[in-house]
């Protein structure tokens, strides 16, 4: 499993895009390929209110990467340091055989270098010491950068110290 998580908090989110286009800018995408992508629905109206859904959807760097199982240059790998599973350009041969295993089809064929392009949890950020470029851009921190389960483990924190509370 990864070492990181990017979580999504759709309470928070104004789907300004702001997490897309930090993304794109930062990987040199163009327009169609969208490494981490915000998935939007509506605006449509309910009950007299105007209600716009929405979902980031990153890479999940998943525990057994069938990207990169798949992969016949090893152009793929998951990091042993971190668990992000990244694209190493350079061995890429742009055949595609990740995006038809991989069950978001996450991967994308970057048409103008002919190599695949993946969400990579902005690795080379991470390095830095720096957070990933789509959590960086929200302004409303609706996106959050933490290790799988902090998040769980904190709730469950409150909960018992709330529970703590309301006996005294």
């Amino acid at each position: 499993m990864s070492h990181y998580t990017i979580r999504y908090d759709p309470k928070r989110c104004i789907s300004c895009g702001a997490c897309e286009l930090h993304c794109q800018n930062i990987n040199q995408t163009p327009a169609e390929v969208l490494p981490g992508v915000l998935i939007t629905i509506g605006p449509d109206k309910v009950d007299e209110t105007v209600q716009v859904i929405s979902a980031f959807r990153p890479c999940f760097h998943c525990e057994k990467p069938w990207c990169v199982a798949i992969c016949p240059t090893g152009a793929i790998v998951k990091r042993k340091e971190d668990g992000l599973v990244v694209v190493i350009r350079e061995l890429c041969v742009g055949c595609r055989a990740c995006v038809a295993v991989c069950p978001w089809h996450v991967p994308q064929l970057n048409e103008m270098t002919g190599k695949m392009v993946k969400c990579d949890g902005c690795s080379n950020r991470v390095d830095a010491g720096q957070l990933p470029a789509c959590v960086s851009a929200c302004t409303t921190h609706a996106l959050s950068f933490t290790r799988p389960n902090e998040t769980a483990r904190k709730s469950r924190q409150r909960y018992a110290k709330s529970c703590l509370i309301d006996r005294k």
